[in-house]
């Protein structure tokens, strides 16, 4: 998949039903998708594929962990990609008012409308549906690439 920029940053909320979205250097969203995997070595199949298919693949920003992180892990380092793996508390601490996470439904609710915001911005493909691992995938590359510092803040028309 050839992609005209300088740099990469994946994002993936992680899980056999996994989101992920991918994120130029320049913090805007190039796409977004939610898929699901029928057990770990057909997700590790995919893992291997999916990586390589990333011309300039820099980060891959993952938030979950256990075995399935180790397989993303694994991967990046055989190509040296920088892995960085993260809990739901650190993106949505940052990115969510401490009203809008008191419980994970009213998370993934927000987080959701923030994606909305993020697809716009970016002038990314608009969803039929949005899922919400694709939703908090979005929520965790804007983390990533903001503390990439390929975005110095949050632009103006998603903030909080």
């Amino acid at each position: 998949m050839h992609m005209s920029s300088d740099r990469f940053l994946l994002a993936v909320d992680l899980g056999l039903k996994m989101g992920m979205a991918l994120f130029d250097g320049a913090g805007r969203l190039r796409w977004y998708r939610s898929h699901h995997f029928a057990n770990n070595s057909a997700l590790r199949r995919s893992v291997h594929r999916i990586l390589r298919e990333i011309e300039n693949l820099e980060i891959v920003c993952i938030e979950g962990g256990g075995n399935l992180g180790v397989i993303w892990e694994r991967e990046a380092s055989k190509l040296n990609i920088a892995f960085q793996r993260i809990g739901a508390e650190t993106w949505r601490n940052d990115l969510l008012f401490p009203r809008d996470r008191r419980s994970g439904k009213q998370a993934k609710r927000k987080a959701d409308e923030i994606a909305r915001k993020v697809i716009g911005w970016s002038d990314a493909p608009r969803p039929t549906s949005l899922r919400h691992d694709a939703s908090e995938a979005i929520l965790i590359g804007l983390w990533g690439v903001l503390d990439a510092g390929w975005l110095k803040a949050v632009p103006g028309e998603f903030e909080k």
